[in-house]
């Protein structure tokens, strides 16, 4: 491979992974082609790219994209999972490793932040995004609905005195 090749190859994984929320190394050793086929058409659904890479293009990029605490990682056959959130790729690879005890987590980035693979697994049992966002906007919604709840009851309440008042009232003026 040509100097040509390798800046073009670590232009395209820089773009990647300033694109990308979240990037995991993985160690994909004693996975065959068809396994790694089926693994990329599972992150791809996930919308997640699986990019194998050389080791030190793959530092290269990551500097460019400045993405730090990786670096320690790159030894061995690495890939990169990058995805658009957390739980996606972490879900994939997890039911993925479950299955067939590959591939390895080696760590990750998450937002800027360094993950470990117990935390890549704790991030794979959280649920999607949206309904995450669905749950917090529901317990936000519920004391409000609890507050209209009483106040409305108060209203009625107080319709229902005033109600009595007018009969008592009506009833001792005739």
């Amino acid at each position: 491979m040509n100097q040509t090749d390798k800046a073009s190859i670590v232009a395209e994984l820089t773009n990647k992974l300033r694109s990308a929320q979240t990037v995991y190394v993985t160690d994909f050793t004693g996975l065959n082609v068809k396994q790694v086929s089926d693994l990329r058409r599972r992150l791809r659904k996930a919308g997640v790219e699986y990019v194998v890479v050389k080791n030190t293009l793959a530092r290269r990029a990551l500097s460019a994209a400045t993405v730090t605490g990786l670096d320690d990682h790159f030894k061995g056959c690495t890939a990169l999972a990058l995805g658009p959130d957390a739980s996606s790729a972490a879900k994939v690879l997890s039911d993925f490793h479950k299955e067939f005890q590959k591939p390895q987590m080696k760590g990750g980035v998450v937002d800027g932040l360094t993950v470990t693979p117990a935390q890549i697994k704790r991030l794979a049992s959280l649920p999607p995004r949206d309904v995450l966002l669905a749950e917090l906007g529901a317990a936000m919604q519920a004391p409000m609905a609890g507050f209209l709840g009483v106040l409305q009851s108060l209203m009625s309440n107080f319709a229902g005195a005033l109600e009595a008042l007018k009969t008592q009232r009506e009833g001792a003026a005739s």
